[in-house]
């Protein structure tokens, strides 16, 4: 294959649309990856999916050594121009997140040289906000991994009475320094479509968003059963709450309410949650207010 040939293949295969390669007879020579991991029954060497063809496909013809070939980009024109402002948007975001614990860690380092300054304490000071950071990025980079499809989410099912009862062995002596009650539950031998690692993502970020918020002397519980619509996944607290204006966007990335503006948190746990949860065909709700603590049920189609 010659260098043109491949800088040719490179471009088709990284292609941030929906690009199919067809020959003459509209059978499929080659896909990008975005293509590929979006559009089902897109095979190589067979004709396209006529369902594929009511998308406002758009078609440019040409050739090569004598043959017709077609490049077939799928979508609207203006949606790749959609794309690159959502990924503008969220790297603008990112960079916001990153730049407030960036700011308190410089005037913490520059505060060591300082006489009579407790140099050990400014340490520990700096070290919880690099862990900020770490814990930041890996959120960023994981949920853009979810977003390009890079990490499976659904794949076969897991018990999940294992994993929660792991989880509150893990976070029993953390909520007892935040006076937070915790209470798991899960009906025998109930399974989830999720991969193990993404079962404990849901329930660790579900946890972690309670511990940071539903306040002390909560009681914060998670019960999974088996209900007419699927299975139920309910976490439920008792604590603070939040304003009726705040339900709808607390799947938001970075959103925070008001009173957890000041929290460590990346404000992407529940994104992630919701993420997860849509992936695997689920659906997800929040239900709150001031005082009346927090509930997010999720619905997992039966497996």
């Amino acid at each position: 294959m010659n260098s043109d040939a491949v800088r040719a293949r490179t471009l088709i295969e990284e292609s941030p649309e929906l690009v199919l390669v067809l020959d003459s007879e509209r059978r499929v020579l080659a896909a990008s990856r975005r293509a590929r991991e979006q559009l089902r029954g897109v095979e190589i060497g067979q004709p396209v999916p006529p369902e594929l063809l009511d998308e406002e496909p758009r078609f440019v013809p040409y050739e090569v050594d004598g043959r017709r070939e077609e490049l077939l980009f799928l979508g609207a024109p203006g949606q790749l121009a959609a794309y690159e402002e959502l990924r503008a948007g969220f790297t603008a975001a990112v960079s916001h997140e990153l730049r407030t614990p960036l700011a308190r860690l410089l005037v913490l380092l520059e505060s060591m040289d300082l006489p009579g300054e407790d140099v050990h304490g400014l340490a520990q000071r700096a070290s919880a906000e690099v862990h900020q950071i770490v814990e930041l990025i890996d959120d960023v980079l994981f949920l853009s991994e979810l977003e390009t499809g890079r990490e499976v989410v659904a794949l076969g099912s897991t018990p999940v009475e294992p994993v929660l009862s792991e989880l509150a062995a893990e976070l029993a002596e953390r909520a007892a320094r935040a006076d937070l009650e915790l209470r798991f539950e899960a009906e025998p031998g109930i399974e989830v479509p999720l991969r193990p690692r993404m079962l404990r993502t849901v329930l660790e970020n579900l946890a972690e968003n309670a511990l940071r918020y539903a306040g002390p002397r909560a009681r914060f519980s998670i019960d999974v059963t088996r209900e007419p619509e699927g299975v139920v996944l309910l976490a439920a607290d008792d604590g603070a709450g939040v304003a009726e204006e705040d339900i709808p966007r607390l799947f938001e990335r970075f959103y925070r309410a008001d009173r957890a503006r000041s929290s460590r948190g990346t404000g992407l746990g529940l994104a992630i949650v919701k993420h997860v949860v849509t992936t695997a065909g689920g659906t997800i709700e929040a239900r709150g207010g001031p005082g009346r603590g927090l509930e997010i049920r999720c619905v997992f189609p039966r497996s």
